[in-house]
């Protein structure tokens, strides 16, 4: 019986209703011109806020749910926002129940829209290419767990959606563990993308460096946000990942080729980011979310 309790979304639990986006519905206010604001919440998990307000979490993350290993130090903390989206069908990518959210997108195909934002999702494939990886996880899954990874007839969890945000001016794509090589069609869907958030990491786990240089080059993005790596005090050892430094500290040999944030929330805005090529903006070790009290509640 408690099995069948918990299973399934625990939404009916919450306390929180959707008023707030009733509200919002009927307001005719026009979008203010702030910046908008994007949040780094470890893993590829970033809140992106509309200049009216709006909030979107994209990829909250878990851990591993047989618990034969962790990623993280506790699961994902438990976030309001007013819309949770979810890449692809990965723990580390589809914590959609730990979020307070009104509005859940799980591996969009297709657009949504609301007030002042718009999100695209375009059907595309997991990336499978392990040859940069530090180690084969490609022979390991196929191997051990059976599991079918390659396209056209992967398993579900091998599908992957790009995501692309419109809000204020911009648009941010967030690149969840796509494959590099995209067939022409999904390059013109994507279209221009002013700030791209890109999974980077030294263990090279989703994308080797050389492949995501040459994905960013055919992109051209103003702005480069690195995800998906090594967080000391979020991130455990058996996750594999590495930290994204060395990638980073080899493109500050050119003139304002990085930025190093010093918090985990960065505002953008048209003006700031035009002009800019491939400028790489480094949340590093930051994240906004409150680690200690994560750490003594255990969620």
């Amino acid at each position: 019986m408690s099995d069948d309790l918990n299973a399934g979304l625990n939404v009916w639990q919450m306390l929180s209703n959707h008023n707030r986006m009733m509200e919002l519905q009927n307001d005719t206010t026009p979008s203010p011109a702030r910046p908008v604001e994007i949040a780094y919440f470890g893993g590829s998990a970033f809140r992106i806020t509309s200049p009216l307000g709006i909030t979107v979490m994209i990829d909250p993350w878990r851990n591993f749910p047989t618990r034969k290993w962790d990623w993280y130090f506790h699961d994902f903390p438990i976030t309001e926002v007013d819309i949770g989206v979810s890449t692809h069908a990965h723990f580390d990518h589809d914590a959609l129940h730990r979020l307070d959210a009104h509005v859940l997108l799980d591996r969009l195909i297709g657009t949504y829209s609301f007030r002042d934002l718009t999100i695209h999702g375009i059907a595309e494939k997991h990336a499978i290419d392990s040859s940069c990886c530090v180690y084969d996880f490609r022979k390991v899954l196929e191997t051990f767990q059976d599991q079918k990874i390659a396209p056209p007839n992967n398993q579900r969890s091998w599908d992957n959606c790009l995501i692309v945000v419109e809000t204020g001016g911009l648009r941010i794509l967030h690149w969840g563990d796509n494959r590099c090589e995209l067939p022409e069609s999904a390059w013109e869907a994507l279209g221009h993308i002013d700030i791209a958030l890109i999974p980077i990491d030294n263990s090279q786990h989703v994308i080797g460096h050389a492949a995501a240089d040459k994905m960013l080059e055919r992109l051209k993005p103003n702005v480069v946000i690195p995800h998906h790596y090594y967080i000391w005090d979020v991130v455990q050892r058996s996750s594999t990942l590495q930290s994204a430094e060395p990638w980073v500290q080899e493109r500050e040999k050119s003139p304002d080729a990085v930025v190093r944030l010093d918090s985990a929330v960065s505002h953008f805005s048209p003006d700031t980011v035009r002009g800019l090529d491939r400028q790489i903006h480094f949340f590093g070790d930051h994240v906004a979310f409150d680690k200690q009290s994560w750490h003594d509640t255990g969620r």
